[in-house]
C-alpha cells in the first residue's frame, strides 16, 4: 500500500484524505490540534469552520455555488457533510459548524488506512508524496522551512471572524425575521437602525479600541474586511455593504436607515452570527459597540470576533499546474496556502491535489480539469497570475474562461458537464 502524507486536517486536507483513502492509499495525516491549538480554532475536529458557517450561494449561477456543485460531483466530503448539517440560510448554504466538522472527522477516522499523527510539522520528507494543506495558520517553523525550500519570502494578509451570540438574548420587539429580496423564507434575523441610532453606532465603531494595530492596514483581504476598517472608509460604506437595508423593510414600521443581519449558526437554532461583522475590536469594545445595534442591547456573546494571519505562497511563481512545488515534485500545496480564498475554494484545491498525486503515481501524468470549469479556472488563475502582485482569489465568473460570451446558467451547465467527464476519466485511469 503506497504511503502519502497529508499535512493539515482543514477542509483541503480532509478532501485530499477522503479521495486518497477511497483509492486505497495509506494516508498519514499530520494535525497539530488538539496538542497545539490555534487562536482561531475551538475544537480538535477535522474540517472545522473558523470565520463563518456560510459556504455562500447555492445556485449554480453563483460562482461559489457552481464550484460547490463541481466538487460534489467529484465526491467531496465537504458537500457530503453539508447535506447532514445544513441550517436555514435563504439562498446560501450554511451549516452547523460542530455537526459539519464532526461528520468529516468521524468519516475519515472510519478508514483503517488512515494513520493520524497529532504533531506540529516543521519540515517535509521529500521522499514521500506529500500534500501541504496547513491553511491560514501555518506554523512559523513550517513557514521558515517553506521559505528555505522555495528560496522566497512568504506572503500574508490578515483575516477576521465575526461574533456569535445567543438567540434568546435578542430583543424581538425590535428584531424581526426576513430574507433579503423576499426569497420566500425568513432565514435571517434583522436589526433595523434609524438614522439617529446609526449615527451613534457609526461614531462609536470608528473610534473603538482595536486589539492589534501593527501592519494590519497594509494586508487586509478585501473579501473579509473588518467592519470597523470598512466603516472608516466612509459614513455610507457599510450602509451599502453588510448593513444594506434594501429588501429588508418591515411592513407597517418606519423605513430602516440600515439593517444588521444575523444568520443561524447551528441546527439547534440557539446561536446566530452577525453577518459581515468580522472584527479586530477588543472583546470589551465588541460587547459595548455591538450592543448599540437595535435588538442586541442585551446580547450574550458565546464567541467574540477574532483576527488572525493568513499565510499563502506566491503560487504563479512557485507552483506547477498540478499544484506541485517547482523543483520539488513530491511536494504539493493545497488550500489557502496555494493562494485561494474561501472554504469551498480551499476544499477544491485539496481535492485536485489528491487527484493529481493519484494520477502521477498511477500513470505518471496529471490530467488537469478543463479550463471552462470553475475548478479549472481557479487552478489556472493561481498558477498563471501576475507574480508581482499576486493575492488570494475567490471563485468568480471573471476568471472563468468564456464566461463573458454566454449567460451564467449556460456557462454553469456546460462546466458541470465538463467536470462530470473529467472526473469519470480520472476515475478510469
Amino acid at each position: 500500500m503506497k504511503r502519502i502524507n497529508v499535512i493539515g486536517a482543514g477542509l483541503a486536507g480532509s478532501e485530499a484524505c477522503y479521495f486518497l483513502l477511497k483509492k486505497g492509499y495509506e494516508v498519514h495525516l499530520y494535525e497539530k490540534r488538539p496538542k497545539v491549538m490555534t487562536p482561531a480554532h475551538e475544537t480538535s475536529y477535522f474540517g472545522e469552520l473558523v470565520c463563518s458557517n456560510s459556504l455562500k450561494g447555492k445556485a449554480i449561477t453563483n460562482a461559489c455555488g457552481l464550484l460547490k456543485e463541481e466538487i460534489r460531483l467529484m465526491g467531496s466530503i465537504m458537500m457530503e457533510s453539508s447535506n447532514q448539517s445544513e441550517v436555514p440560510s435563504g439562498g446560501a448554504l450554511s451549516v452547523d459548524r460542530e455537526l459539519f466538522a464532526k461528520y468529516i472527522t468521524d468519516k475519515l477516522k472510519s478508514f483503517p488506512n488512515l494513520i493520524i499523527h497529532e504533531e506540529d510539522v516543521s519540515s517535509l520528507d521529500e521522499s514521500v508524496p506529500t500534500i501541504v494543506a496547513t491553511g491560514p495558520l501555518t506554523s512559523d517553523s513550517l513557514v521558515v522551512f517553506l521559505k528555505k525550500l522555495t528560496n522566497s519570502e512568504d506572503l500574508f494578509f490578515f483575516d477576521a471572524s465575526a461574533p456569535i451570540i445567543k438567540k434568546d438574548s435578542i430583543d424581538f420587539t425590535k428584531a424581526y425575521y426576513k430574507s433579503r429580496y423576499d426569497q420566500g423564507d425568513d432565514s435571517y434575523i434583522n436589526c433595523p437602525f434609524s438614522k439617529e441610532e446609526y449615527d451613534v453606532f457609526y461614531h462609536e465603531l470608528v473610534n473603538a479600541e482595536l486589539a492589534m494595530v501593527h501592519e494590519f492596514d497594509k494586508h487586509y483581504f478585501e473579501g473579509c474586511m473588518p467592519i470597523e476598517v470598512m466603516a472608516k472608509r466612509g459614513y455610507d460604506t457599510i450602509r451599502f455593504g453588510p448593513l444594506k437595508p434594501k429588501g429588508l423593510q418591515r411592513e407597517g414600521y418606519p423605513k430602516a436607515f440600515a439593517v444588521v443581519q444575523l444568520r443561524q449558526d447551528n441546527v439547534v437554532n440557539d446561536l446566530y452570527n452577525i453577518v459581515g461583522f468580522q472584527t479586530n475590536l477588543t472583546y470589551g469594545e465588541q460587547k459595548r459597540v455591538f450592543r448599540l445595534i437595535p435588538g442586541l442591547e442585551h446580547a450574550e456573546f458565546v464567541r467574540y470576533g477574532l483576527m488572525h494571519r493568513n499565510t499563502y505562497l506566491n503560487s504563479p511563481l512557485l507552483l506547477n499546474e498540478d499544484l506541485s512545488l517547482k523543483g520539488h515534485p513530491n511536494i504539493y500545496i493545497a488550500g489557502q496556502l496555494a493562494g485561494v480564498e474561501g472554504y469551498v475554494e480551499s476544499a477544491a484545491m485539496g481535492l485536485l491535489a489528491a487527484i493529481f498525486i493519484d494520477q502521477k503515481l498511477t500513470k505518471n501524468n496529471a490530467e488537469l480539469p478543463p479550463i471552462r470549469t470553475m475548478c479549472g479556472s481557479l487552478l489556472n488563475y493561481i498558477t498563471h497570475a501576475n507574480t508581482k502582485d499576486f493575492s488570494p482569489m475567490n471563485a468568480n465568473f471573471g476568471i472563468l474562461f468564456g464566461a463573458n460570451k454566454y449567460n451564467k446558467e449556460e456557462v454553469a451547465k456546460y462546466a458541470l458537464e465538463l467536470i462530470k467527464e473529467y472526473y469519470a476519466k480520472v476515475q478510469r485511469d
